[in-house]
């Protein structure tokens, strides 16, 4: 089954991708790569999940905003290559966490993403190479920040 089938049989719908808010471009292909420039959890209305993970949100809200992140990823890739189900590798997943001091838990955090990417892909598409990483502030206080690279034919 192709990741658009499998979309379909989540009942997940994409929303339309989020513009820059910046001098950059969502997405870059060189090759046979896309590089998805870093997406923050932004809801159907526009609202930013902000905030630090560990103080103003727990680690289920954390992961539900990285869940999201993932959403807006796939929204673009979709917009760039006309179809999901062209993806035929996600090779490489760099996710920035907004931590209160002391909060060390980003890989669980990142399974937001990691783990709808395999829900949508499978395992042999959707099982990727990973950084999780802390960070004390990331752009207009957003939860999480995803990078995402992936090969498509």
């Amino acid at each position: 089954m192709g990741a658009e089938a499998r979309l379909i049989e989540l009942g997940i719908t994409l929303d339309p991708p989020v513009a820059p808010v910046a001098n950059y471009v969502s997405a870059v292909r060189t090759g046979s790569l896309v590089y998805l420039s870093g997406h923050g959890p932004v809801d159907a209305s526009g609202t930013l999940r902000s905030g630090k993970v560990g103080q103003d949100l727990d680690l289920e809200a954390a992961r539900g905003a990285a869940r999201l992140t993932a959403l807006g990823l796939l929204s673009t890739l979709r917009t760039e290559l006309g179809s999901l189900d062209r993806v035929t590798r996600v090779v490489k997943v760099f996710a920035m966490v907004n931590c209160a001091p002391g909060f060390n838990q980003m890989p669980e955090v990142v399974n937001g993403c990691s783990d709808l990417l395999v829900e949508v892909f499978g395992d042999e598409i959707g099982r990727h190479a990973r950084s999780a990483v802390g960070m004390a502030e990331l752009p207009m206080d957003v939860a999480v920040e995803i990078e995402m690279i992936v090969e498509f034919d």
